[in-house]
């Protein structure tokens, strides 16, 4: 049997960081995937997935993660049942065997509220640029083998 889950895709709020009463620290969060089209009226869609990372790994997410970032997850679904006042209570949800963080910690600060909108760095078209005139150069040449 293959029980295996592949994601990309931004969390939704701070992680908070919880232990059980045996000591072990987990991170209960919702991963916000992108789908592959769009709805009727142009609009993107997105499913928000629940997620659970343990033990070390949701020390570091707690620590160094906050909502918007972009993060990569593999694991496992897992289903469980509780009793609740209203009935039985299902939750489907990805334990997270590894977590790739795929921005660094400033890029996503400055990008925080973007939607599917990656900042390009500036060009610096400055003729005083050792680089800039190197590249212009190289550009001008007719011998170049491509």
């Amino acid at each position: 049997m293959i029980n295996r889950v592949i994601l990309v895709g931004r969390i939704t709020k701070d992680p908070e960081l919880k232990t059980t009463q045996s000591n072990i620290s987990f991170v209960n969060f919702t991963l916000a995937v992108n789908r592959q089209f769009t709805d009727q009226s142009g609009e993107r869609q997105a499913d928000f997935i629940q997620c659970t990372v343990w033990r070390k790994q949701a020390d570091n997410l707690a620590q160094y993660i906050n909502k918007g970032a972009l993060l990569g997850v593999e694991g496992r679904i897992q289903t469980r049942t509780y009793e609740a006042e209203n009935g039985t209570r299902y939750i489907t949800e990805v334990v997270c065997d590894t977590i790739q963080f795929l921005e660094n910690k400033n890029s996503n600060q400055t990008n925080n509220n973007r939607n599917d909108y990656i900042e390009q760095p500036s060009v610096s078209n400055d003729d005083s640029d050792e680089f800039y005139e190197t590249s212009k150069q190289l550009a001008a040449e007719e011998d170049l083998p491509f």
